[in-house]
């Protein structure tokens, strides 16, 4: 086996281009020791066929518990002072951060009430939240597209599909932003408490009067007698909630902002329509709104390539690495909206695959095609280059896209 290289770094240049790390990366193989930006050091993972195998790996646990004693043990040994709080493990052990037999549980639960019926019935309501939130871009000319368009769109529509009342949205977005961004622990334990106890009391609201939502029938579903415990309902509230919406919103921010830096792109797919559902496609490929696959960590010794990777060592796969990877993609950094769909990981592979996958890729397919349409000019409203990334080595997305549209 290789004698592995000392740990890389993931500081805010990674963040900010982490396209040129990764590629850097899979010419020296597809994996590398990493530290990450709270001190916790790590196996990276940047190479496509790599990824897609150890996405679906059983050797990789994401068994929540087992992988906090081993956070801790790392992080006491590194020096790092990033303790568990409870509302933290509360929101948690939700079906991303299990192994089945549980994760299994947990899934088919959620699957008797998040059908591909109850996305297909969205549609119409996508459209006209959609069209309602154009018409306030339009009013304005000039506007910041995440905070006027993409945050509010799959927002609004998680939130309705859950029952969270419209009045009592506000507070999500930060509370999402700090729980998924590498900012201080206190400000983490912070939102994780607000959060989960938000969740907890509407848990308990629709328990005692259920309405027509998908969280009242997560309370109510069974299989064969079994149901979701109300620890299990907060997590998967949260899970639901925080992934319902960060995933679109980056999808539609990216996209965008892909399209704006290739013309040819945009005037190709304003030439064809028919191109959009296979663009959301290559959108999702080419700039995705996930960096690195929530954590995993290994039970037993895992080779990759010319390396061993111990057990109870941690795991993180990086879904835009491989999805930028030329062994897998032809030009890979060429945006191509005819690019045959498929192969990509921006959902994950695996039991772990995304539930929400579908709902994402509709919201993006209405919202990119309707504001396209809607406005046969777009331009970034300012520098290019001061255009930011969120400090999130998770989700792969914006600060801010100023635009004028006309």
């Amino acid at each position: 086996m290789r004698v592995v290289d000392e740990p890389i770094e993931l500081d805010d240049d990674v963040i900010q281009d982490p396209h040129a790390l990764y590629r850097a990366l899979r010419e020296e193989g597809p994996v590398r020791p990493a530290i990450m930006p709270r001190g916790l050091r790590v196996w990276l993972v940047s190479g496509y066929a790599e990824a897609k195998a150890l996405l679906a790996d059983p050797r990789l646990s994401k068994d929540a518990k087992r992988a906090q004693e081993l956070f801790e043990t790392r992080l006491t040994a590194t020096g790092g002072t990033d303790g568990d709080d409870p509302s933290g493990s509360l929101l948690r052990h939700h079906m991303l951060n299990n192994d089945p037999p549980d994760h299994t549980r947990l899934r088919k639960l959620v699957n008797k009430a998040f059908t591909a019926r109850t996305v297909a019935r969205l549609r119409p309501r996508i459209e006209q939240i959609t069209d309602e939130l154009l018409d306030s871009v339009a009013a304005r000319g000039r506007v910041d597209l995440l905070d006027a368009f993409a945050y509010p769109l799959p927002i609004t529509v998680i939130c309705e599909l859950l029952g969270i009342p419209e009045e009592e949205r506000g507070d999500f977005r930060e509370w999402s932003n700090t729980l998924l961004n590498s900012g201080p622990a206190d400000d983490f334990h912070d939102a994780a408490r607000s959060m989960a106890g938000y969740l907890t009391a509407l848990v308990a609201a629709k328990r005692a009067a259920p309405t027509q939502d998908l969280l009242s029938d997560l309370v109510h579903v069974s299989d064969e007698g079994d149901q979701l415990s109300p620890e299990e309902l907060v997590a998967m509230a949260f899970l639901l909630l925080v992934a319902g919406h960060e995933t679109t919103v980056n999808l539609i921010g990216n996209s965008v902002l892909a399209l704006l830096r290739h013309p040819d792109q945009l005037a190709a797919l304003r030439a064809d329509p028919s191109l959009l559902p296979g663009a959301v496609e290559e959108f999702l490929r080419f700039e995705g709104p996930i960096n690195i696959a929530t954590l995993r960590f290994s039970v037993e010794p895992v080779p990759i390539g010319d390396v061993e990777i111990p057990a109870n060592e941690f795991v993180m796969v990086s879904l835009v690495g491989a999805n930028r990877d030329g062994e897998r993609f032809p030009e890979p950094d060429r945006l191509d909206v005819t690019r045959p769909a498929g192969g990509h990981l921006a959902f994950g592979h695996g039991i772990h695959y995304c539930v929400g996958a579908p709902l994402a890729r509709l919201e993006a397919e209405v919202a990119l095609g309707r504001l396209f349409d809607r406005f046969p000019a777009i331009e970034l409203d300012g520098d290019p280059g001061e255009l930011r990334w969120r400090e999130s080595t998770l989700v792969h997305g914006l600060n801010t896209l100023p635009v004028v549209v006309r």
